[in-house]
């Protein structure tokens, strides 16, 4: 059986969907597309750009940011964006840590912020302050909810809830402005 990039992206999306991140193996997308673990190693030299691979495709549903956005909105894009795949928020960290992603999620943001007389290297590293808060909010709720789902916990935590990401974004979003105005 022929197996493309795309159809182990699409198994691996669904595996993880399904069991998570901790279950998301070769062996596992294999079986799922019905070829033997080497035919994935075909089209992805190791598991990292496999992954990688997974965290691009969780990313291209994020909405692209311009001056039309707000960076508020963009990250609650972002945040959207990540809730939509379970563990997504926890693989789309471990892939950009590794480099290995072909997209990021604070490219658009970067050149907003650019556009706004920001030193390009400032731009970059506010931008990247708001995804890893997103991103460590994500993995919180994610995490919370599998808990939630085998019976580890019996109730969800108020503070990890809209309000408390609100309260969070608004706070750093404000010391970007108060940067910005200097």
């Amino acid at each position: 059986m022929a197996v493309s990039k795309a159809g182990i992206v699409d198994a691996a999306l669904g595996i993880l969907d399904q069991y998570g991140l901790a279950d998301l193996s070769m062996r596992r997308i294999a079986d799922a597309l019905g070829v033997q673990a080497a035919a994935i190693y075909w089209h992805f030299a190791n598991k990292q750009t496999l992954l990688a691979a997974v965290s691009d495709a969780i990313l291209a549903g994020q909405a692209p940011c311009d001056e039309s956005m707000s960076i508020a909105g963009w990250a609650r894009d972002l945040r959207e964006v990540l809730l939509t795949h379970r563990d997504a928020a926890e693989l789309v960290a471990a892939s950009l840590a590794v480099g290995l992603c072909t997209r990021v999620p604070d490219a658009g943001a970067v050149e907003v912020l650019e556009a706004e007389g920001w030193p390009p290297d400032d731009a970059r590293r506010a931008t990247r302050a708001i995804v890893h808060f997103v991103l460590g909010h994500v993995i919180q709720e994610q995490t919370r909810q599998n808990l939630l789902a085998v019976g580890v916990l019996t109730s969800p935590t108020p503070a990890l809830d809209e309000d408390g990401f609100e309260l969070g974004l608004r706070m750093l979003v404000s010391g970007v402005q108060a940067v910005a105005a200097g």
